[in-house]
């Protein structure tokens, strides 16, 4: 008891020595290539809402720094996080090698040659052309003569606490969550829990993590991971007519949780 005693004392008087005290806010940099017009951006700026809010029980702090796409010296990636890029297929790889050793997630570029690429800083967060194709071949096989689109968000989204986060958006931006707003938003939901995590803001130790152990629900009800390629392993939404008709991976064609049904697993372009 009087062991108890004593170490509740010390706590109490550590707590009153530490009242007033003022910690440093860390401040997070991330780099965002692209238009603020974007609806990729607009989910970056919901993701960096969402980052502080969590970052005010950790003296975290994260901004962001907008440039116009293009290719920037190596000295605009000092003191950088992560690069979110808003870029077409034939200037990601340039930036991407411009920016050795810092994450550079693509929020745009659906092209599969970006991902047998294998470029080790790029992390592509939207689906890739060979996901989408799959998950409609999926869905047509179980309903024949449906007429589908493959999407990775969809503002109509309920499940797995999707419903909040399209609420959240749509009262933030004015309209609805899209393929490029949710990409925006993971790329810096996956940012600012990695660094919570790692207690960590190095940009190496952010794409090792990322790459190696990352788990991610993204809303999606799924654990989300990237592939050797940098894809986003993720589920998909079969959209007919604008609204929601199922998704993928399609149960009875596939095993519902194997998200390498959908596009190639590889390096190589193959399953």
């Amino acid at each position: 008891m009087r062991v108890n005693i004593k170490i509740s004392l010390a706590i109490l008087m550590l707590w009153s020595a530490l009242q007033g005290v003022a910690f440093a806010t860390t401040e997070i940099r991330l780099l965002y290539i692209g238009s603020e017009d974007d609806t990729a951006y607009m989910g970056a700026r919901q993701g960096l809402s969402e980052a502080n809010l969590q970052g005010q029980f950790l003296d975290q702090k994260y901004v962001v720094d907008v440039r116009a796409p293009g290719v920037l010296p190596a000295e605009a990636f000092s003191g950088v996080a992560a690069i979110l890029a808003t870029v077409n297929a034939d200037l990601l790889p340039a930036l991407a090698a411009s920016a050795t050793g810092v994450p550079v997630f693509n929020l745009q570029a659906q092209e599969d040659s970006l991902r047998t690429a294998c470029i080790a800083n790029v992390l592509h967060v939207i689906p890739s052309e060979a996901m989408l194709q799959d998950a409609v071949a999926q869905w047509q096989k179980a309903n024949p003569g449906a007429q589908v689109t493959a999407s990775a968000w969809h503002g109509d989204f309920m499940k797995y606490a999707g419903r909040d986060l399209n609420k959240r958006f749509r009262a933030a931006s004015g309209q609805a969550m899209n393929d490029a707003s949710w990409a925006g938003w993971a790329a810096v939901k996956m940012t600012s829990d990695t660094v919570a995590r790692l207690n960590d803001a190095s940009p190496a130790a952010v794409l090792k993590f990322l790459r190696q152990q990352l788990k991610f629900d993204g809303q999606k009800g799924a654990e989300m991971s990237f592939r050797d390629s940098g894809q986003l392993r993720q589920p998909l939404l079969l959209i007919e007519k604008g609204k929601i008709a199922g998704e993928a991976p399609v149960r009875g064609v596939a095993d519902a949780d194997d998200l390498d049904s959908l596009g190639n697993s590889d390096c190589s372009g193959q399953k």
